[in-house]
């Protein structure tokens, strides 16, 4: 999470982005808004407290860095804070340009400039975009001499943030360093990532961590199959021992790995190839050296979970000692026979 008790809200300009395709409009405010102390704080904690900074992300451009309207726009406030009003307009517009999907929706576009935000430890200045796209219904209820007045009115929820993007003043030669909120579906967000801030996911240790997992486990549960004989139970053990490593080791070493989990110089080799495969594919560089990042290891644990799947009767969850399950056949069919101590 991104802590922010002792930051402070130094400067907020309010948009409203519409969605082209609805002929909605977009309307730009010519100066910063007003608010008093009170609702600065009620605005930082509105905005703040949903950010985690496990994964983080980074602006790019295919071509060049610069080339990229909002992170230029960024670099313009963090060089001059001042000026804010003036880049808060040429974002808004940005995201209006962005804004033709027809599930987009409009809504109120925030450009915030903050003090004292505390990112891993280290205190430092940070640019916000959030953009509040829902509208929940509030009951207000006044008294009235011996009676009370119930009227409903339509406002935003302060313990629900729509979108947001906090834009750490750090690592500004290769993109900065980027924490995302996004609260709706890939198909409405991808304008908010993709078409407007054009960022990418940035490569530090949690990246590895996880883009390892992920080529771990389709190889184990997709190669492997088509080029050795292995059973499902083997295939389980692989990914209990997998994540038993990630676990119990602080530090990724590929050879360690290997040598421990694959064991087989043959099925070494196969990985090793699968893996470079991938990279090429992906167009990306996983590192075969890095410090193991225990939340991308706690995300990925469900879709380690070792399961057998027999028909659509019964599924055969591995936990454990392989050598506890045995199969077979007779004349009734196909059979497993599981070995155990006690019954829960």
């Amino acid at each position: 999470m991104i802590h922010h008790d002792e930051t402070l809200l130094k400067n907020i300009c309010i948009n409203f982005v519409g969605n082209q395709t609805h002929h909605e409009a977009l309307v730009t405010s010519e100066k910063q808004a007003e608010v008093d102390e009170d609702m600065k704080e009620l605005l930082k904690n509105y905005f703040l407290k949903s950010f985690k900074t496990d994964l983080l992300f980074e602006f790019y451009d295919d071509l060049k860095l610069a080339n990229n309207q909002v992170y230029a726009a960024v670099q313009e406030i963090f060089t001059n804070p001042d000026i804010l009003e003036t880049q808060s307009a040429k974002l808004a517009s940005l995201l209006f340009e962005a804004s033709t999907n027809p599930r987009t929706k409009g809504g109120e576009f925030y450009i915030c400039y903050f003090e004292g935000v505390i990112l891993k430890g280290e205190s430092m200045n940070a640019i916000g975009f959030f953009k509040s796209e829902n509208k929940d219904t509030f009951l207000q209820i006044s008294p009235n001499n011996e009676n009370f007045d119930l009227e409903t009115a339509k406002g935003i929820n302060l313990n629900k943030l729509d979108k947001g993007c906090v834009i750490f003043n750090s690592d500004e030669e290769n993109g900065y360093t980027l924490s995302i909120v996004d609260g709706t579906s890939k198909a409405e967000s991808s304008y908010w990532m993709d078409d407007f801030l054009q960022i990418q996911q940035k490569k530090d240790d949690y990246f590895d961590t996880q883009e390892t997992l992920n080529i771990y486990k389709d190889f184990i549960t997709k190669k492997l199959p088509e080029e050795f004989e292995i059973s499902k139970v083997d295939q389980a053990d692989f990914l209990n021992n997998t994540m038993e490593f990630f676990k119990e080791k602080k530090q990724f070493d590929y050879e360690e790995f290997t040598t421990n989990v694959l064991k087989d110089p043959s099925v070494i080799e196969s990985f090793g190839s699968f893996k470079s495969d991938y990279e090429q594919d992906m167009q990306v560089s996983v590192s075969e050296d890095f410090v193991i990042n225990n939340a991308a290891v706690k995300k990925q644990t469900s879709s380690y979970k070792s399961i057998i799947k027999l028909d659509k009767n019964f599924h055969i969850y591995v936990h454990g000692n392989k050598n506890l399950i045995q199969q077979g056949s007779d004349e009734n069919g196909k059979f497993y026979q599981l070995y155990y101590e006690k019954e829960d």
